[in-house]
């Protein structure tokens, strides 16, 4: 109790303990955030557009399908878009809104 008391007067004198010093130490900067950021975006969309793709050339080429092709190329892109609205806060839940809007 008197930890807690030193604490919220401001009177804690106490060393930093070593979790603070690695949380501290290991916080990134907002250029490094949004380099991360762009990295990930563009290996997220190069990952779904290679299995999506693979898809869509199997269905073409191999299985000789090209109503599943189209349909593997209508869902790549809704994937995609999809996935760039998480990146937008409260994008999902206003497109969510607005096709239910739309359907009802």
């Amino acid at each position: 109790m008197d930890k807690l008391k030193k604490v919220l007067s401001g009177q804690d004198t106490e060393d930093r303990s070593g979790l603070s010093e690695v949380v501290e130490a290991s916080s990134l900067s907002w250029s490094t955030r949004i380099k991360g950021f762009i990295a990930c975006f563009a290996i997220g969309i190069l990952c779904s557009l290679l299995l999506c793709f693979a898809l869509t050339l199997c269905s073409a080429f191999w299985w000789h399908n090209k109503g599943l092709a189209l349909i593997f190329c209508i869902l790549q892109s809704l994937a995609l878009t999809w996935y760039s609205l998480s990146f937008i806060p409260f994008a999902r839940d206003a497109v969510k809104k607005c096709f239910a809007v739309c359907l009802a």
